[in-house]
This record gives C-alpha cells, sequence and structure tokens, in this order.
C-alpha cells in the first residue's frame, strides 16, 4: 500500500490528534504517502484534502478535540455520496483509509469497504460505548474532567447542606455516569442501562445517608436519564434540602488528553496503518485486557455493551 488517508468523524473526543498523529508517523516510517482529510466524510466527498507528514502533525499530540474537524454528512449515506467518496481517493491514490470515530464512523467505512476501499476504524468516543473495546479515545479525559468539575460543585453543596443533581454525559451509556459517581462518591447514580423508579431510588439514598449524618449529596444522572431540573426541585420539596441542578454540558468533551488516551490513541493509529499495510481492510481495532486486538467491523457492531450489575450495586452499597 502507498498512500492512505486518515479522518475524524462523529463527535470529537480528546486523543484523536494523538491518533491522527501516530498514523500519519507510522505511514511516514514505512514510506506511505498519508493524506489529512478535513470534516470526515463530507471533507472525503468534497475533497478537502491535503498531504501531510511528519511536521504537520508535530504539536496536535496535546491538543483536544480534532484538528481535522469534524461534520455531519447526509450525502454520504447515499449510494451517490459514497461513490464520490470513492472517487476522492481514487483521484488521489488513496488505497485504504483510518477512520477515527464511533459506531456510526464504523458504518460508513463498512460500506466502503464493501465497495473496494480497505477502512480501518479507530473508536474514539468519550462515552465508552463501542462493545468491542475496554476503553474508547477520550473517556479517560473526559472521566477526569467529570470527576474535576463534580469535586469542585461538591465544595459548594458541603458548604450550603446542598443536594446537587448533575447531568453527565451518555445519552444511551452510563459508563461515564457510573463511573464517575464512584469516584466523587455520589449519593445515588442513575444509569439508562439499569431501570429504577428514578424518584423513589433518589429519595431512599438521600434519606438513607441523612439518617447516618450526612447534610450535603451529590446525585449523578446520565443525560439518557435526564430530568435534572425537575428531580432538583422534587427532592426539595420531598425532603426540605436545598437542592440545585448542574447540567455539565459540552465542556466534557474538551482538554488536553491524558496520558491513558494519548498512548492509547497512539497505539492504536499505529496499529490501524499496519492493518492496511497487511492488506486488511473492514476491521476495527480495540483494547482488550490491555492487549490491542482488532475485529471485523460487522462482528465489532454486533456486539453489544452494558452496564456490570455487579459493578454496580457495588456502587451503590459504599454509597452509604
Amino acid at each position: 500500500m502507498k498512500t492512505i488517508g486518515v479522518l475524524t468523524s462523529g463527535g470529537d473526543a480528546p486523543g484523536m490528534n494523538a491518533a491522527v498523529r501516530a498514523v500519519v508517523r507510522t505511514c511516514c516510517a514505512n514510506n506511505i504517502k498519508v493524506f489529512a482529510i478535513k470534516r470526515g466524510y463530507a471533507g472525503l466527498i468534497s475533497g478537502q484534502l491535503e498531504q501531510a507528514d511528519v511536521n504537520s502533525v508535530s504539536d496536535i499530540l496535546y491538543k483536544g478535540g480534532t484538528a481535522l474537524g469534524s461534520a455531519r454528512c447526509k450525502e454520504f449515506q447515499s449510494e451517490d455520496g459514497m461513490q464520490k467518496a470513492i472517487e476522492t481517493c481514487r483521484k488521489n491514490g488513496i488505497e485504504g483509509l483510518v477512520v477515527i470515530g464511533g459506531d456510526g464512523s464504523f458504518r460508513g467505512a463498512s460500506a466502503l469497504s464493501e465497495r473496494g476501499l480497505p477502512c480501518v476504524g479507530v473508536p474514539a468516543t468519550i462515552d465508552n460505548d463501542i462493545a468491542c473495546s475496554d476503553y474508547t479515545i477520550g473517556y479517560d479525559t473526559c472521566l477526569n474532567t467529570v470527576m474535576d468539575m463534580v469535586d469542585k460543585i461538591s465544595d459548594t453543596a458541603k458548604s450550603h447542606d446542598r443536594c446537587t443533581v448533575v447531568e453527565v454525559m451518555g445519552r444511551d451509556a452510563g459508563f461515564l455516569t457510573l463511573n464517575a459517581g464512584i469516584a466523587v462518591g455520589a449519593t445515588a447514580i442513575v444509569v439508562p442501562e439499569i431501570k429504577v423508579h428514578v424518584k423513589e431510588h433518589i429519595i431512599s439514598h438521600i434519606e438513607n445517608s441523612r439518617e447516618k449524618g450526612k447534610k450535603h449529596f451529590i446525585i449523578m444522572i446520565a443525560e439518557g436519564v435526564g430530568g435534572v431540573e425537575a428531580l432538583a426541585e422534587y427532592i426539595e420539596e420531598k425532603t426540605g434540602i436545598e437542592s440545585r441542578a448542574s447540567i455539565l454540558g459540552h465542556v466534557q468533551r474538551g482538554g488536553s488528553p491524558t496520558v491513558r488516551d494519548r498512548v492509547l490513541a497512539s497505539e492504536m493509529g499505529y496499529s490501524a496503518v499496519k492493518l492496511l499495510m497487511q492488506g486488511m481492510g473492514n476491521r476495527v481495532v480495540a483494547i482488550k485486557k490491555d492487549e490491542i486486538v482488532n475485529y471485523d467491523i460487522y462482528e465489532a457492531l454486533n456486539m453489544k455493551k452494558t452496564i456490570d450489575q455487579a459493578f454496580y450495586n457495588m456502587a451503590h452499597e459504599i454509597s452509604i
């Protein structure tokens, strides 16, 4: 393989730049031409790409977000759009593509692989909801950001004997909420994967903690559960405890990536190029038990990942 392209797609995640850097530098080390594609699949369709080299990625390792940019692209979902993307690759001699993103990005990579353009996916999403991988790029940084923010919120909650209901990102996945909740000593944690009567669940945990002498409370709610403002009002009404809602929002996506995310992204980017060099496409790079592995994209997309019930139970037992 003489020429490879790299793009980032979907929501940005800290560490994406480290993955791009690893892809570019691995290509350069093996005398492979590499093109950096701007704005994901939209940029691939419109031909927004430029040849990258060692120097062009020399200062992006520590930066959050994605230097290549990302964009939604409805056109790519059509056959005509995919053929335009393939034509861009053909014109520029691109024989393989590294796609850094989440499930939606991998579906696009699979579609291109089916049409003769070998693609390798690199999982990058703060939600950590790619089932084939124990960790995804950006998850560790986001966890640390959430922990830092809630620690600060807790200072105020403690000063005023207050309850704060915190909404954490994760529409369909509660991994961030559960792990951050454990890290900050949350009184109660609610995630979409485990069904509970939310109001009763929270009130019972608050009352139980209050009986043991606790006067301030942090409640962690996954974005997919939502309703934090109404919950704060309900808690105050039922318990008499002054309560506030706090939606952390998109600040959770940003920031300089942690050591773990930088190293993981570098390993995955390197491995993706090596797979393409071996003529392998329609693959997803992953980490399992601290070992870099790879899966067929179809297999990866059909895997399921959910919250471990025993881990969830542990979180609540130690929250008393």
